[in-house]
């Protein structure tokens, strides 16, 4: 079987895209695919879909919608790469995590079937998995040698959806052992600044077998790690200074909110990666108002809001959200309405007409 450990992490902005949700709960598949290329904008926007991930409720809808979106996702990336004339091709990641070991292998093979190109494994989310090491470099392992093609495999670290709140992040020595193997190509960490250097001084100790790819999970650091001048946090000082020196710098961000901003969010890595400053705290102006916007709500609403801004601007048809997702009050939606017009308004006013995202008809391949 052809090795995979000569593929390179897709470098640049992922959107783990929401999923699409009818008020009864059932996948909307047209508006599905109408947020893929919604988001890919074509070519300014995402780099990697990545569908059923946490923004896609992965732990809150059924295995069939789980791997449903993974098979549309998959399906419309490879139509919208046939569509690109330049740059290099989208990627479609999936989501394949599960509450138990067994479905995960499932959506594996699902996700193979289905022709993504890459797979994303939490695998402390994993309920009854006892040593995520074995998990990975036995089960997954032995999955992957008996397809038909080889696929890479992003682990992912979120405290947040972490089985036991006692072991809330993958140990190092873990993700060393894991990323002998040639499928284990990066992963994504969704956590402080603190615990992601952690992962950028050990990177070297992870490229036995090639290139491995760490990605920003909490997506507004990348204003912090690659600023030219250290930010006045001690922590971000050290972290930054360190990365620096190793060349240990992540190769991508994950976000959330460019399901709303998708060019907007393309931007904010370009001009972090380059280190211009300037344009750096202009887009970050407009990613902020953005962030307060979806904390206005009574709690953390960001799914919901996600969901309402697509709503709004004529990409989805429903903002439903699945059953134990916080959803937003009229009132809320009402507020989060207006403070989003004023993010679009700020984004018009403040940045380049290039990589502000225009509506829905705007993107070709839309229905609208």
């Amino acid at each position: 079987m052809r090795s995979v450990e000569d593929t390179r992490p897709c470098p640049g902005l992922s959107v783990p895209v929401i999923t699409v949700l009818s008020p009864a709960g059932e996948l909307q598949e047209d508006d599905q695919r109408a947020v893929v290329r919604f988001v890919v904008q074509d070519g300014f926007g995402a780099d990697v879909v990545f569908a059923a991930g946490t923004t896609g409720e992965w732990d809150r809808v059924a295995p069939r919608v789980q791997r449903r979106v993974v098979q549309l996702c998959a399906e419309e990336v490879a139509k919208v790469n046939a569509r690109l004339t330049s740059g290099r091709p989208v990627e479609a990641w999936a989501g394949v995590t599960a509450h138990s070991p067994d479905e995960t292998l499932e959506n594996l093979a699902a996700a193979i079937g289905a022709g993504a190109d890459a797979a994303v494994l939490a695998p402390l989310s994993i309920r009854g998995l006892a040593d995520p090491v074995r998990f990975v470099t036995r089960d997954v392992a032995d999955l992957l040698d008996a397809s038909p093609r080889r696929i890479p495999v992003y682990l992912y670290d979120n405290a947040d959806i972490a089985v036991d709140p006692a072991i809330p992040h993958i140990r190092t020595r873990q993700v060393k052992a894991m990323s002998r193997l040639d499928f284990v190509r990066g992963i994504k960490v969704s956590a402080s600044l603190k615990v992601l250097g952690n992962y950028t001084r050990a990177a070297d100790n992870f490229r036995e077998r090639g290139e491995f790819g760490i990605y920003v999970g909490n997506a507004m650091l990348i204003f912090e790690i690659f600023r030219p001048r250290p930010g006045p946090l001690g922590a971000a000082r050290e972290h930054w200074q360190k990365w620096r020196m190793r060349g240990a710098l992540p190769v991508g961000v994950v976000a959330g909110p460019a399901n709303a901003l998708p060019r907007e969010w393309a931007r904010a890595w370009q001009v972090c990666r380059a280190g211009d400053e300037e344009r750096m705290d202009e887009v970050r102006h407009v990613l902020d108002a953005f962030r307060a916007a979806t904390r206005q709500t009574q709690g953390k609403r960001t799914i919901a809001c996600l969901k309402r801004a697509l709503l709004r601007r004529g990409v989805i048809s429903s903002d439903a959200v699945a059953e134990g997702t916080p959803a937003l009050a009229p009132a809320d939606a009402a507020g989060f309405d207006a403070s989003f017009d004023a993010v679009l308004q700020l984004a018009s006013d403040r940045m380049v007409a290039t990589w502000v995202t225009p509506e829905r008809a705007a993107v070709a391949g839309s229905d609208a």
